[in-house]
């Protein structure tokens, strides 16, 4: 049970993050211009405006009504922000801007959506060790998280829209990209913790993140780098994206389908080639990390005689030492700030590879948190023992059939076992991610098969 004076902290812990994602979530959407809400920038998904009501509404029916029984106000808004406006089984979403609500009514639902949240969360009882839903704060760990992990995939969207909707506020670096080559560093056989115990007492973790275990991990060879767009461009040129061999047939079919012949946010245009950033196009620069699918990215490491990590591999790269113990962050156990990475969406671009090496793990490996999410080749599956949240079970669980990606948050270790959202056509480049090969150190068609 909570004592009196850590029941306190913990509510201003969990007010401060709340705020702060609220803040960075706003923020997403004062870049949009005002005759963008109601665009669609991917076919598959939602308009943008269904994300302005989409994070109150979550937490509406999460704490309010949910987990506190409070009368509904708007039952109309708490469902159709819960899941929008389901498109015809099979076909992409038909629905016109008319069929939404207006801006001002939206706003005064978030309004009063946030008063009763921070009402709630004050007068909380987070004692009520019976309760899982209140213990520990974890309906509003759960809030919290969802509206952060929703603004990372809301800013993919926003990256795809015409750069005349949003407004100007360049991020490139305004510095020559120069190309910082990988090597592969040896990574010695050690254990890596995935997971979290059930009686952890490290905070809140998803459900997905029981039950944790440690496994052993052989030695393998890893790229102190990620993949950046030089070492990618070299695939391109080489004819990766016409060479059968190098993908599987799931995702050559899906290639050929997409019409896919080099990543999505390049261009190439009299010979030259160039980027789509955020908010201005740019001569394709080289030292930033690439942006592309996991079957790209599978595709590449292939060609490049290479594999990508497995999760176990991850992990151990990311927060192992080589004495055997493991670290909180990959850095160590100073909380994360802006020398440890590009974090906290402090910027919408990436950065150079290997641009912070104060966030380097203890074996050298760069970038392991920061910059992006990065493909793995572990399929996303639950571990034993898993059990659906109480008050999650009506989202059914969904584990992939598919390669995942590592969670490049900054948070402690061991990091959630995250997939990329994936659309209602099964496209793989939804969330483009990056890559880093890695290897078994012992025979070259070992680490070819890794």
């Amino acid at each position: 049970m909570l004592r009196a004076e850590k029941k306190e902290s913990l509510k201003k812990s969990l007010t401060r993050r709340l705020q702060h994602a609220r803040s960075r979530a706003d923020e997403l959407f004062e870049m949009l211009r005002d005759d963008a809400i109601y665009d669609r920038p991917i076919p598959e998904r939602h308009r943008l405006l269904f994300y302005l009501g989409h994070f109150e509404a979550f937490d509406w029916n999460l704490i309010c009504a949910g987990t506190l029984g409070m009368e509904r106000f708007n039952k109309d808004f708490d469902e159709l922000f819960a899941f929008g406006i389901d498109p015809v089984e099979g076909e992409l979403p038909t629905d016109q801007p008319a069929d939404w609500p207006s801006l001002d009514r939206i706003h005064e639902y978030n309004k009063r959506v946030r008063d009763s949240v921070d009402t709630a969360l004050q007068k909380a009882d987070l004692n009520q060790s019976s309760s899982r839903e209140f213990h520990n704060g974890t309906v509003f760990h759960v809030a919290i998280e969802h509206r952060l992990e929703h603004a990372e995939t809301f800013s993919y969207l926003v990256h795809w829209l015409p750069y005349e909707k949003k407004t100007s506020q360049s991020s490139l670096l305004k510095e020559p990209f120069e190309s910082t080559p990988y090597r592969m560093l040896e990574i010695p056989a050690g254990k890596a913790t995935l997971g979290l115990p059930r009686d952890s007492q490290s905070g809140f973790g998803w459900d997905n993140e029981f039950d944790g275990y440690t496994v052993d991990v052989p030695a393998f060879r890893i790229a102190s780098h990620n993949i950046n767009n030089k070492d990618f461009l070299e695939f391109v040129v080489a004819g990766g994206y016409r060479e059968r061999s190098f993908w599987t047939e799931a995702d050559w079919a899906w290639k050929k389908a997409a019409g896919i012949a080099h990543p999505r946010f390049w261009t190439l245009r009299d010979g030259a080639w160039f980027y789509r950033a955020m908010f201005e196009e740019t001569p394709l620069p080289h030292s930033w990390p690439a942006y592309v699918s996991q079957a790209e990215a599978s595709a590449y490491a292939r060609w490049a005689g290479k594999s990508l990590p497995t999760e176990t591999q991850y992990h151990r790269a990311a927060y192992g030492t080589p004495e055997g113990t493991e670290r909180t962050y990959p850095w160590g156990e100073e909380e994360p700030d802006g020398h440890h990475g590009n974090l906290d969406f402090r910027r919408w671009d990436p950065t150079p590879v290997g641009s912070y090496p104060f966030g380097n793990s203890a074996f050298g490996v760069t970038d392991m948190v920061g910059n992006g999410w990065e493909w793995t080749s572990t399929v996303f599956t639950p571990f034993e023992g898993f059990e659906a949240l109480p008050f999650t079970r009506a989202i059914r669980p969904i584990f992939l059939t598919a390669s995942t990606t590592s969670s490049k948050e900054a948070r402690p270790a061991p990091a959630p076992r995250s997939c990329a959202p994936h659309s209602a056509t099964g496209s793989r480049d939804i969330i483009p991610t990056f890559i880093r090969p890695s290897g078994w150190w012992t025979t070259k068609s070992n680490e070819a098969a890794c």
